[in-house]
């Protein structure tokens, strides 16, 4: 396990180092402040995966008038509704991914967003998986870029947990040859999104 230099929020899942949001605003000459810093707001949704809404947007390009994004992204958190995208607007998550223990924890959840998405790993290592049967390993540092594509994560060590951390934004329908390529949770993925929404 990767050294933590902050011990875990409460609730979290994993023993990872704990993170915290620090969100900043201008004060009333225009000076760059701190609006607020918080610890992470962890969900569990398996015991081999839990996640923390870092922040959401929910236009494109966002307004950060008067910290109008602020109160958006406060009321899309306690809505119960964001799902895995926000719609006209973008997610910031990460993710926790357990050791492959098991059959079952080693299985990822097959799933398609309508969305962009930069995934980065930043603890572990993370094996990204399409349904094509293609397969990247990735590490500490990579990025991942999903461009609507059918996709899943698997966390490739039995014995650390590894973390990532992702930015979704919201898209147009992607079409390949006359077919539309829309939002697929059927393998899974429809759990995680209803996880999703519990989280305040």
């Amino acid at each position: 396990m990767a050294s933590s230099s902050e011990p875990p929020n409460p609730g979290q899942l994993s023993p990872l180092s704990g993170v915290h949001r620090h969100i900043t605003t201008h004060d009333k000459d225009g000076k760059a402040i701190f609006h607020s810093s918080e610890p992470g707001d962890w969900v569990t949704y398996t015991p081999s995966m839990a996640f923390d809404v870092v922040y959401t947007t929910s236009a494109s390009p966002p307004n950060m008038n008067n910290d109008i994004d602020i109160s958006n992204h406060e009321s899309v958190r306690n809505s119960g509704k964001l799902g895995l995208v926000n719609p006209n607007g973008s997610v910031c998550r990460i993710v926790d991914f357990g050791p492959s223990t098991s059959e079952e924890h080693s299985k990822g959840v097959m799933h398609r967003t309508q969305s962009l998405d930069y995934g980065i790993v930043l603890e572990g290592e993370v094996e990204c998986r399409l349904d094509s049967g293609e397969k990247r390993v990735m590490r500490r540092g990579d990025v991942a870029v999903q461009r609507g594509t059918m996709h899943e994560w698997h966390n490739t060590s039995s014995t650390e947990w590894a973390r990532m951390i992702f930015v979704l934004l919201d898209s147009e329908k992607v079409q390949v040859a006359g077919k539309e390529l829309g939002e697929d949770l059927s393998g899974g993925g429809e759990k995680v999104a209803e996880a999703m929404k519990s989280q305040r």
